[in-house]
């Protein structure tokens, strides 16, 4: 929910959702929908505008055929509430994690270590400037400044601050709580517009604010030596191509940010916090690690060859799916069952961490 929303930014996004469900292998199509409204104005007023978004497409949201959740200016319990209120049955165990930003952070996490290990280099001690301190920006910056690396700049649609000496992140995320993105005007530190956080000597630029934020008119300022997306689509295919050609590493946006529809996916399956933000940071290390590797093996862009990847995977999903048998019948059955609470939490998280191993190295 934006109040200035494009038919592009929901395509271009659609189409990201679909490569990280294909990356994933969960079988699911990343279909992607978008309400205009002030992500910030009262919950009355969003919840009339999700109801309207609702009722428009009730048929699709009765049939599951379109499966809405959470993403920038929304939560899940706000989807579950637009559910319910028009009538489209929401059962107990969906639509109840709101961890997004966290699992989307640990993939961003991981795929920096892969890329920073990738050129024999340590994360510890490196300078990150986030863009976007929201659930995605502010959780990237907590993970980073916990590993070692020092958040020097972060930045809100109100301005970007900037301390080369490291900003303090958590007296950063507990002011963001409680003023939001004006947590630039209350943080002593250097003011800076917006815009000028791409342009700081960082060794990471994390983008984790909108669609093409780095395009050709900005990309020429970029001073970053490595590009990790927590946001889908930062960078507009011009501004890649001359961020390349400067040798600047972009990393493929639906591979750093995955993380989000694979912890949601494993937040519903009952599987601890601890261990699902573990699980993603490992598992996108290695993903990426083996992109990386591909790339330098066969001289490929990376972006090109993890895209391949993941719409080959996706299209061999949705030929199985077309031909599923009576293991499948099974698993859907057993899969509504447990949607209802009719089989207990623990019994899933004992047993789905091992389809999760089996999706990701399948």
């Amino acid at each position: 929910m934006v109040d200035d929303l494009s038919d592009v930014e929901i395509r271009d996004a659609a189409r990201s959702m679909t490569l990280k469900y294909g990356l994933l292998g969960l079988p699911q199509g990343g279909a992607k929908a978008g309400v205009f409204g002030d992500p910030t104005a009262p919950w009355d007023e969003r919840r009339e505008r999700l109801i309207e978004f609702g009722r428009a497409i009730e048929p699709m949201l009765r049939a599951r055929a379109y499966i809405p959740d959470a993403d920038m200016g929304t939560r899940a319990l706000e989807i579950r509430s637009m559910l319910q209120a028009i009538g489209v049955p929401v059962f107990p165990r969906e639509w109840r994690d709101n961890e997004s930003g966290r699992w989307t952070a640990s993939s961003v996490l991981g795929a920096a270590r892969a890329a920073l290990e990738h050129s024999g280099e340590p994360l510890a001690g490196k300078t990150v400037a986030v863009e976007g301190f929201g659930a995605v920006g502010s959780a990237v910056a907590v993970l980073f400044g916990e590993a070692g690396a020092r958040v020097v700049a972060v930045s809100t649609s109100e301005g970007a601050i900037h301390d080369a000496r490291g900003l303090d992140v958590e007296r950063l995320v507990t002011l963001e709580k409680s003023v939001g993105c004006r947590v630039v005007e209350h943080y002593p530190a250097q003011r800076l517009p917006r815009e000028a956080l791409h342009g700081l000597p960082v060794d990471i630029l994390s983008p984790c604010a909108r669609h093409n934020s780095i395009h050709a008119g900005n990309a020429s300022i970029v001073k970053a030596r490595l590009i990790c997306p927590g946001a889908n689509n930062p960078a507009s295919p011009e501004a890649e191509a001359a961020l390349l050609g400067r040798g600047i590493t972009i990393l493929p946006d639906f591979v750093c940010n995955c993380g989000g529809v694979l912890g949601g996916t494993m937040a519903f399956a009952s599987i601890s916090r601890s261990r699902i933000a573990r699980f993603i940071e490992q598992s996108i290390q290695k993903i990426m690690a083996n992109a990386l590797a591909a790339s330098t093996r066969t001289r490929q862009p990376l972006s090109a060859l993890a895209e391949r990847f993941a719409q080959d995977r996706f299209d061999r999903m949705r030929s199985a799916a077309a031909r599923a048998g009576m293991g499948a019948k099974l698993f859907e059955i057993a899969l509504g069952a447990y949607r209802r609470g009719w089989i207990p939490g623990w019994a899933s998280a004992m047993v789905s961490p091992r389809y999760f191993d089996w999706v990701l190295e399948s």
